[in-house]
């Protein structure tokens, strides 16, 4: 299975008549076989350890506040993978994060929902989250997606989704030159593979602290690049803005025959 990353943007947007409801509207037709289930690395669901989602059936989180009426009455009640879930923890705790855990009760936050009740509407694919540890820096969320690369030999899609620039204090209405500055350097690094620097992009990207005063909705980018392997390319699907936030998306294709991960013996 192909690796996506993908800006999920406000919550407003199963509402919002901008082109990135209409990209996940036919996200569907990019993936190329029904997924087994649906792995969700949201950066709305943060622990001290990693955690996934072991609950049978997902109940929705409406995880905001000050919204209309009508965004509370929606609901993505899909099933959960308490197997799928538990493999994905064995995978973690045999690549060295020996504290990853369940959490039977978590449901799906809107990091989550949203694009998934705009891209797969039936709801009949199972599907869990991973917490991230935004204590934690990129090159540790990319070894925690590279421990899960296994997955997408076993059918489980994985979706990382955050959002490509993130600065709520400093919402504008136009796209602003440090937010495309930022976006332009993502996108040359990921086409032209230029991983490493993507995993120091606190160092390495114009602006990167303007962009993501926290990085929580960055670091679901990182998980899905190292799910999909060593030698994965990448291609951006969409590319649009809604005033200063980038709703870029990009899908990262596995190289054909490459090896798993390297286990790692001492805990990360």
């Amino acid at each position: 299975m192909d690796v996506f990353y993908v800006s999920h943007g406000s919550p407003m947007l199963p509402f919002e008549e901008i082109p990135a409801r209409d990209f996940f509207k036919g996200m569907a037709k990019l993936v190329k076989h029904k997924p087994k289930a649906i792995l969700m690395v949201s950066g709305h669901w943060e622990t001290r350890d990693p955690m996934v989602s072991t609950t049978a059936r997902n109940p929705t989180i409406h995880d905001f506040y000050g919204f209309p009426r009508e965004l509370y009455e929606l609901k993505y009640e899909a099933p959960g993978a308490p197997d799928v879930a538990r493999r994905a923890k064995q995978l973690l705790q045999d690549a060295g994060f020996k504290q990853a855990g369940e959490d039977p009760k978590r449901g799906l936050d809107h990091g989550a929902w949203v694009p998934l009740w705009l891209a797969f509407p039936d709801a009949d694919i199972p599907v869990f989250q991973l917490s991230l540890q935004s204590h934690k820096d990129a090159a540790y969320h990319y070894r925690l997606g590279r421990a899960l690369t296994p997955l997408t030999r076993e059918g489980v899609l994985i979706i990382g989704s955050g959002t490509t620039t993130h600065n709520l204090r400093h919402m504008l209405p136009t796209v602003p030159d440090w937010g495309k500055a930022f976006d332009d350097w993502l996108y040359d690094c990921l086409i032209h593979q230029r991983y490493d620097e993507v995993t120091q992009f606190m160092d390495k990207a114009p602006y990167a602290k303007l962009n993501h005063p926290t990085p929580d909705h960055f670091l679901p980018l990182l998980v899905a690049l190292g799910a999909a392997g060593e030698g994965a390319t990448a291609q951006a699907i969409h590319r649009s803005w809604h005033g200063s936030f980038s709703m870029a998306s990009y899908v990262f294709k596995p190289a054909v025959g490459a090896p798993g991960p390297q286990q790692q013996q001492q805990e990360l």
